[in-house]
């Protein structure tokens, strides 16, 4: 039984619920049956070679891209049906900034706010300006900010809701040491609590810090999964060697 705030009576609903996901494009399966949950505040990490269907997947979860089959549940929420309603609980970082060069970086996170209701804007985007300590640039084109940059601000972007879900895929490229040490803080705290993480990473080592549990993703197909505790780098990078070849 579904209760008002979009919970199960009596029953524990998973943060993010993948079931029996395929996604074709043309003759080619980017994802075979992919099938994992996602408990509220857990961090996973997704690990695969090129072509394996990360990337896919991720926009899958973030309602950008329509499966082939299968289900995706997010806070009790079907995608298919309810693709607004949860856009509105999880921020996506990817190699796309989605900001627009022409605009300043306020004016972009101004935008952002209005498309999500943020209430007290001003407020709220000169918070997430300093998290990412890009205060000083905020009234600059984006045109005119470096790579790096323009990274940090999209950091900035996806935390500007407060989602209590954050879907990343390959999110460290372009960021210098302490951008990476921002991001690494946004994905483990939310006003003193946990986000719910789902990660895609080639970065073994960075994964097994940031995850509670590991999955390999290869093929289009989950070959292993691993809690974070069970598994030291050297396990890791055997398993993704025996997996993914």
């Amino acid at each position: 039984m579904e209760a008002a705030d979009g919970h199960f009576t009596g029953i524990r609903v998973p943060a993010i619920a993948v079931k029996g996901l395929t996604k074709s494009f043309g003759s080619h399966l980017a994802l075979r049956g992919v099938e994992f949950r996602v408990e509220a505040g857990e961090a996973v990490v997704i690990f695969g070679p090129n072509g394996a269907g990360k990337t896919t997947l991720i926009k899958i979860l973030a309602t950008i891209m329509n499966p082939s089959s299968g289900e995706v549940i997010i806070n009790g929420l079907t995608t298919r049906d309810n693709a607004e309603k949860i856009r509105r609980g999880i921020g996506v970082i990817t190699h796309q900034t989605f900001l627009y060069s022409n605009l300043t970086a306020f004016e972009n996170l101004d935008f952002y706010c209005r498309l999500y209701d943020v209430p007290r804007p001003r407020e709220r985007i000169e918070e997430v300006a300093a998290t990412v300590d890009m205060t000083s640039r905020l009234h600059d084109r984006i045109g005119t900010l470096s790579r790096g940059m323009q990274q940090r601000l999209s950091i900035a972007r996806a935390l500007l809701h407060g989602p209590s879900i954050l879907l990343l895929d390959e999110p460290e490229t372009g960021l210098d040491q302490q951008a990476v040490a921002i991001l690494r803080q946004a994905v483990t705290v939310e006003k003193g609590g946990r986000r719910t993480v789902v990660l895609t990473t080639h970065n073994l080592e960075r994964g097994l810090e940031l995850s509670d549990r590991l999955l390999i993703l290869a093929r289009g197909k989950i070959v292993f999964e691993k809690t974070t505790r069970t598994l030291d780098l050297s396990g890791l990078k055997e398993a993704y060697h025996q997996y993914t070849g």
